[in-house]
């Protein structure tokens, strides 16, 4: 049996005690406040019982026909709980009224017996009061939250009967209806309460709290995403959040992908008990012409790279020209469809531009090749030339094309990206023009 279950267990045993002790007390004296108080134990036990019954449903985990959990049983509990409240309450405050203007008779007689009893009762509610609180802080439980709201009224309209009670005792008996009719309003207020907040959530009102920390968990994000839509709503003691980020239209999918889980991490750091799901756009209208073009271009069929794309200022003239990579084994006819058709959607998304001009390449499958031994003397000492040390790494590859060097280069870390292309750069041009027979030198830069 679950944590959870066990405290809904202990407050069903609470309830059955303090019924039987309010009602015998109650009946001996003739308190109207006692009975009130056995009556409001009475919705109490059966709200311990509807709590009992909705924690063991909202710790199941989620099933094919409720793909969100089982949650929400806790809040159906706490409006069952305040219902119950309110309609006992509602006559219990009747019959308080009615005593007061003397159309009922009543005695009370209020004995040792029992003050010690409310002694008793009140100790009980107090225990219960704290031990509910605890749990449902520990276990976000709206439920548990509930019960202890409703013991801690209980607690506070124990003490106004026993003031009412003494009161009687001292020769005032209509103390006992005030007293009565005191803890029917306090119940009343506290179920209303309770009814608010447990409707908002059934009616996925926005928490209001929870929505301000997700937007500023993603507005801290660096580098930062658009953040186009935001949901979050409440069921038990959890929360979910639909979020849309928007992304550069030329992101691949892995850096969308990216996008989405620093957005997740991000609102776990601030709501632990959250359910994300993070949907990625790409930017429209409100992107650059280059990323609207590439955009454009991407989402035509059968295109598979596109690079080298310019945006041309001709004259005045807003012009575009991209290379476009389409399967080898494709008919020229139809690659030229294709380029057409890239080049009606670049202008048709992109109003700016006036004119396209695309260049087609066939797409490479993956070259044959091997890796050779050949005399590095030569590309080590243009990397000690341009850098002040040996590459740390160095190997040479053969390729159908020739060829291909594969060097990493130790730079300082405090250097701009562009400082360390620049060196990569005039290391690739000094190893080819020292080394002819080199086709292609790829470098890669590290602190």
């Amino acid at each position: 049996m679950s944590a959870q279950r066990r405290t809904a267990l202990v407050s069903v045993g609470a309830a059955c005690l303090l019924i039987a002790i309010k009602l015998v007390a109650g009946l001996a004296s003739g308190s109207l406040g006692l009975l009130a108080e056995a009556a409001h134990s009475g919705t109490d036990l059966a709200a311990a019982l509807v709590t009992f019954f909705a924690v063991s449903v909202a710790v199941r985990p989620a099933d094919r026909g409720h793909p969100f959990g089982h949650a929400k049983a806790q809040n159906l509990a706490a409006l069952a709980e305040a219902g119950f409240l309110i309609a006992v309450s509602l006559v219990i405050g009747g019959f308080a009224v009615a005593r007061l203007a003397g159309a009922v008779e009543f005695e009370v007689e209020p004995t040792v017996w029992t003050f010690a009893a409310i002694a008793l009762v009140i100790a009980i509610d107090a225990s219960r009061t704290v031990v509910s609180l605890r749990a449902g802080r520990e276990y976000r439980s709206d439920a548990l939250l509930a019960n202890a709201l409703h013991f801690g009224s209980d607690l506070v309209g124990t003490l106004a009967v026993l003031v009412g009670l003494g009161a009687a005792a001292l020769g005032f008996p209509e103390g006992d209806s005030i007293a009565a009719l005191f803890v029917a309003v306090l119940v009343i207020v506290a179920a209303a309460r309770l009814l608010r907040r447990n409707v908002g959530i059934l009616m996925d009102r926005a928490p209001l709290d929870a929505e301000h920390e997700a937007r500023r968990a993603i507005a801290g994000l660096d580098p930062p995403v658009e953040l186009r839509r935001l949901r979050v709503r409440q069921a038990g003691g959890g929360h979910f959040a639909d979020v849309v980020i928007g992304v550069a239209p030329g992101a691949a999918v892995g850096q969308g992908h990216a996008a989405a889980d620093r957005v997740e991490d991000a609102l776990r750091g601030r709501l632990p008990d959250v359910d994300v799901v993070v949907h990625v756009e790409p930017r429209g209208e409100d992107g650059g012409i280059r990323e609207r073009a590439l955009a454009a271009a991407l989402g035509v069929s059968r295109v598979r790279e596109v690079h080298n794309l310019a945006v041309l200022d001709v004259d005045g003239r807003t012009e575009v020209s991209l290379h476009l990579k389409l399967p080898g084994d494709l008919e020229l006819e139809r690659a030229h469809e294709i380029a057409e058709q890239v080049e009606r959607a670049i202008l048709e998304s992109v109003p700016e531009v006036e004119d396209v001009r695309t260049h087609l390449e066939p797409l490479a499958e993956a070259t044959a090749a091997r890796e050779v031994t050949i005399d590095a003397g030569a590309v080590e000492e243009v990397v000690r030339q341009e850098t002040g040390a040996a590459p740390r790494e160095l190997r040479f590859v053969r390729t159908d094309d020739g060829i291909v060097a594969f060097l990493t280069l130790a730079l300082a870390g405090d250097e701009s990206l562009a400082e360390a292309h620049g060196r990569a750069s005039a290391v690739e041009e000094r190893i080819r023009s020292a080394v002819p027979e080199i086709a292609d030198v790829v470098v890669h830069t590290e602190p």
